[in-house]
């Protein structure tokens, strides 16, 4: 078990409907020192690529990719899910089309913080059905720019999302697979990380479609 493994198991509280809430040290309160182990491991695994950007989506992966920047010495860029008077220029936008809850979101970075010449890691918390991921994907390669690896903290692996990213060819490093849950013991089931790899393939129609295009 890892240290990740380990905090989860410590201070995680599983609910009913598959609901992780990890809200004491990951996704409202922040323990950094934890994120700075985490930022150490994907700089291990992705210390290998030419990555000269990390690019999340607000807002929950912000925190996770500003402290994995340090150990790669790179910038930040973070995905808005609306348009603000803040954005101005041409931007790249996904459209994520959620089959689930039956409505489109929008996934939008400016166009000049994206370029051909950029080499991409995509960090985020969690990896459920993926489609959110899937649109960080489309915008970075509208920008003609290269997903390099995509590096997440806990990964839902009954669910489709991480088979699909997978399938696609991508290296997805996953810091922890949660296999199963137990909202009555509390009980979660991790996944061996040496099995972590592709893991079978995606049944036609399972996951979400996202849809990407372009706004001035």
């Amino acid at each position: 078990m890892n240290f990740l493994e380990e905090r989860i198991v410590k201070d995680g509280i599983v609910k009913e409907g598959n609901v992780l809430k990890v809200d004491s040290f990951l996704n409202h309160q922040m323990d950094i020192k934890l994120l700075d182990q985490m930022g150490a491991e994907f700089k291990r695994r992705f210390g290998n690529k030419p990555i000269n950007k990390i690019l999340t989506i607000e807002a929950s992966g912000i925190g996770i990719a500003c402290v994995a920047a340090q150990h790669f010495d790179v910038p930040v860029v973070f995905a808005k899910k609306s348009q603000s008077i803040n954005l101005d220029g041409e931007m790249y936008v996904a459209e994520v089309e959620s089959f689930t809850h039956k409505c489109i979101n929008h996934v939008i970075v400016a166009k000049k913080f994206l370029t051909p010449e950029d080499h991409v890691l995509i960090i985020d918390d969690f990896l459920a059905n993926g489609c959110a991921l899937q649109g960080l994907i489309q915008i970075v390669q509208s920008a003609g720019a290269t997903v390099e690896g995509i590096g997440i903290a806990i990964e839902k692996g009954f669910q489709s999302g991480g088979r699909i990213i997978r399938n696609l060819g991508f290296q997805l490093e996953s810091l922890a697979i949660v296999d199963g849950m137990n909202a009555e013991t509390g009980e979660i089931q991790f996944r061996d990380q040496s099995t972590a790899g592709v893991s079978g393939s995606v049944e036609p129609g399972e996951g979400e479609i996202c849809r990407s295009s372009t706004l001035d």
